[in-house]
Formats: structure tokens, sequence, C-alpha cells
């Protein structure tokens, strides 16, 4: 006999119970659920003393696995109807995934029948059923579907015996936990876009909504242009990449190529300045958590300098308020985000005064006390421009004070575009929370914990704070360093182990444990002192 517990009310069962059943017993709608903590699948079976939440699209990690049986119904009715055509999963635009089908265009008719196919297989409520067979067996079945990348995959990293999810004869896998059954899901819109066509889904950052779709131009040519990048380093999933680091002359050739993808951009975004260097009076610098602003900043200083131009640089983060006079969030937290947040009077007062040429003592914000002060008085060169970094830095309401024609405006943020294989794309946004988990680590004395608990928020802030001014830039700089992972994986892998089983965040912990098992390594000896990716693993020859 055990006792399960369920918002505080407890059962008493004999035999082992399915999580799934005691959801439908209980009339809880769940997509998942927390077992002691740790996020389940529903078809988990309980048989000791348990504490359970059901969990819906509200939670991050619900909705991933939402989206990934989504995403495995639609390539089953793909498979279906267009058998030997080979299917191209990725991230895009909007927060939604797109489905390519190579060398074809999918057609309005096309697309009422894969979504008729859709709406059948869900409607059937069929069985998902996670099995594990022998590997030999799964790359049998990926023969005769021609998954062949799936093939190469397994090949490559799979053990004797290897996971998979059948559902009426159709076997995939995609790196994901799964609903039980095809009628799980109620919600999704499938749309046309040249060649192929988007998915979008429910979102835990709108409550459980599917938001509306904005086909952001800077950051669809963002897509468009490292899929180009990728293409042309041959990388069209992990296997791929590790090909590219079997010897040291690949790795070399992988991380120079990519520096100088970097050093190349700079190199423009100084020659467009330079070529209004006499209209240009502010310089601003926007982007979401770890996209590299400050070494950005540095880099493009120097750049600058390069061509007679001495920037003058101002951190947002100075001014902030002092700690107590933040908003609140909706939940009744200090909004750290939230553009009030900030002096945003004094910071118009003292650009402005500035650029018409007088002294100002600025603002020095000390994050340890929670203050501010004042610093001792600057005044601008003749001609010196301002250079500002910050989430809020392609805000107008923050620089309303100086024209929009004596702004030069940049959005800057990490898109790597990778793919475990050609069904599940790697999110971007995960490689970026490595990014922020290795760096509070090791320099702010933070714990993987504390930043996976303010993630949430940190994501809900970026959409209302920053992605809504990106196509108002005058350059979108892509801050990723396609090797940087492999890099990352030395620091990550002990700083992510220190997160225990019993952590409400184990689960994605896991799911990045998991990732970084696929990848090589690279030593950082061959990261460039003044690479972007010193800002985070420590070494920069910007900082001490």
């Amino acid at each position: 006999m055990y006792t399960v517990t369920i918002n505080g009310q407890k059962y008493e069962y004999e035999y082992p119970i399915r999580v799934k059943d005691l959801a439908i017993k209980n009339g809880f709608k769940a997509l998942a659920c927390k077992v002691n903590g740790k996020i389940r699948e529903l078809d988990f079976y309980v048989y000791s003393d348990s504490i359970i939440e059901f969990v819906d699209e509200t939670n991050i990690e619900a909705v991933k696995i939402y989206e990934s049986t989504l995403r495995y119904i639609i390539l089953k009715a793909l498979y279906e109807l267009f058998p030997n055509k080979k299917i191209i999963v990725s991230n895009f635009v909007s927060r939604t995934v797109k489905f390519h089908v190579r060398h074809y265009t999918v057609t309005e008719e096309d697309l009422v029948k894969i979504n008729n196919r859709v709406k059948e297989i869900i409607s059937l409520d069929l069985p998902i059923i996670k099995k594990r067979i022998m590997k030999e067996e799964l790359i049998e079945h990926y023969r005769n579907q021609n998954y062949f990348e799936k093939v190469a995959f397994l090949q490559k990293f799979g053990n004797e015996t290897v996971k998979a999810y059948e559902c009426d004869g159709y076997y995939n896998y995609m790196f994901s936990m799964m609903l039980p059954s095809t009628g799980y899901i109620k919600n999704y819109e499938i749309r046309n876009y040249n060649p192929g066509f988007y998915v979008q889904y429910p979102r835990f950052e709108e409550k459980g909504l599917i938001p509306e779709f904005e086909d952001c131009e800077a950051f669809r040519n963002m897509i468009i242009n490292q899929n180009r990048w990728t293409r042309m380093l041959g990388i069209r999933n992990l296997v791929d990449m590790n090909e590219l680091i079997e010897t040291k002359e690949g790795v070399i050739n992988f991380v120079n190529m990519a520096e100088t993808k970097h050093n190349n951009c700079l190199a423009e975004i100084g020659e467009l300045i330079a070529s209004k260097k006499d209209t240009i009076k502010l310089i601003a610098i926007a982007g979401p958590s770890s996209s590299g602003k400050t070494t950005f900043c540095n880099r493009l200083r120097i750049e600058l300098m390069t061509k007679g131009i001495n920037p003058f640089m101002i951190s947002i983060d100075d001014y902030y308020k002092n700690r107590g006079d933040y908003p609140l969030d909706e939940y009744g937290d200090p909004d750290f985000e939230h553009l009030d947040a900030l002096n945003v009077e004094m910071f118009k007062d003292h650009i402005k005064r500035l650029i018409d040429g007088e002294e100002v003592r600025l603002s020095q914000f000390d994050f340890n006390t929670g203050t501010y002060s004042f610093k001792e008085p600057v005044k601008l060169e003749k001609g010196q421009p301002i250079l500002i970094e910050g989430i809020h830095g392609l805000n107008e309401a923050l620089t309303s004070s100086i024209p929009r024609e004596n702004k030069f405006k940049i959005f800057i943020s990490p898109l790597a575009v990778l793919n475990f294989d050609n069904h599940s794309p790697i999110s971007a946004t995960d490689i970026r929370l490595l990014r922020r988990i290795v760096r509070d680590k090791l320099y702010r004395g933070s714990s993987p914990e504390n930043t996976l608990a303010l993630w949430s928020n940190v994501r809900r802030g970026e959409f209302k704070w920053i992605y809504p001014y990106q196509d108002e830039t005058d350059y979108t700089f892509n801050t990723e360093l396609t090797y940087e992972i492999m890099v990352m994986k030395k620091y990550a892998l002990p700083a992510l182990a220190t997160v225990k089983k019993s952590s409400p965040y184990y689960t994605g912990v896991k799911n990045l444990i998991t990732m970084l098992s696929f990848i090589g390594s690279i030593d950082d000896k061959y990261v460039p002192c003044n690479s972007l990716l010193r800002e985070f693993i420590g070494g920069s020859c910007f900082y001490d």
C-alpha cells in the first residue's frame, strides 16, 4: 500500500497506477505531471509514496512535450502523403517550426491534404507508445522510412538498445518526452509559407495561447543567412558537425571561419557608421540575455577607432532605480526587465545634454547595494558619438530626446541553426541558456538552479521589451559561433551536474546534458582572446 498526494488530497493504492489514469479520474486537464518535483510523461506509473502536480500549456516543459508530439504527428502524416520525400524541420520566425519538403513546393492543395490527415490522426486518438528496441531493428525501420540521417545518427551515437516512439506502425524519436496518444493535441495552426509551411502551437509565455504570427523580416533574414552559413560548412546535423573536428586542422578551420564571420560583420557595421559619422550621434545596441552585448560593444568600439571614431560607452544598466522602486510583475515580484525599472527621464536628459556639449555626471548603479550614485563629470569630445547597450536600447521611449536620423540601431542575438537530425531542431534558446549558466556559475556566483529559476521571467521580458523592436534596426548581428557549444561543453557539464535529481529544474538540465552528450569537444585554447565566447568562459582581453 502506498499514498499518492494530489493537491493536498491523499489517495491510497495497492498496485502501480498510471498518472494519466489519475488525471482522468480526478478531472485534471494535463499534458504532463511532476512526480515528487520531477517532470514525467502521462504514461508514467507510480508505485510508491508520491506527491503529484499536473501541468498544462502554461508550463515550459509541458509545452515542449506538446510541440514534440505535434511535430511527430505531422511527420507521420507527411510520411504517408509523401513517402519518398525528405522532410526537414527547423525553428522559424514568431516562435514557430517550419516544415520543408526537399526539392518540392507544398501547394495549397497539398496543405489541405496535410491538414486533413493530421486532423484524422488526432481524431483517432492513436496510442503513442515508447519502446526500447535493439539498435539494428530501429535502423531497419528508419531505412524503410527513408530516414537515412537517423540511420547515420544511430550508427554514430546509438547504444545496443535505443528508444523510439511507435504509433500505428510509424516509428520516430523526437529527443523529447511525448504525450500518450494523438488525441491530446487540441490547438495548433498549419499555414503555408513557400516553399513549405509553418506550424504554430501554444506557448507557455502566452499562458498556453498561440501568439499572433509576426513575420519579422530581421529575424527571418538571420535564419536565412544562418542556414546558408551552416550549408556552406557542410553541417546538416550533429553528426556532420562532429566530423568537422576530427582533425586538428579541422578544429582550427572551424573556429577561425566562425570568428572571421564576426570580424567581417563588424567591419561592415563600421563602414556603415563611418559613412554617416557626421550625422550619427547615438549608437544603440540591444539583444536578449547572453547575446554577448558587452564584448560586442568593445569590439565595435575598436572597429570604429580604426576609422577615427572614438565612441563614448554608456551601459543602460547604470540607470536602474534604487532597489525597492521597481515595478512589480503579475506575481507581485520586482520586474527587473520592465522599462520603468530604469530612471528613463534621467537617462534621456543625460544623453541629450552630452550630445549638446554639456558636462554631465552620469549615473552608476551598484548591484551589490541596489542603489545608484553619480560619477565624476564627463564631456564629449567634438564629433564623439555615444554608444549605449542594454535590453531597452532599441526602445524609442528611452532615446526619444535624439532624432531618429541621428541614431544607428543594432539588434544582436545568437541564432544557431542546428539539428539533432532532420526532424529535431535544437533550440537556439537552449544554447543561449547554456551561455548564461556557464557565465553565472563561473563569474557571478549563481548556481544553475538560480539561473533556471529566473529564465522563464527573462524570456517573458524579452518578448515584451526586446523582440518587438528588432525590425526597427539598421543592422542585425548574429552573435552565434557555431563551434561554441563544443567549447562550452567542458564548462557546462560540471555546472549542470550540481543540479540534483530532486530539483524541479532537473528535467530541463537532463535535456541539456543529453544534447551535450552528442557533440565533440574543442579545447578553449583555440578561442581568440577577443572572441565573443570569452565573455562566458573567461580569458577575454577586454576584462580582468
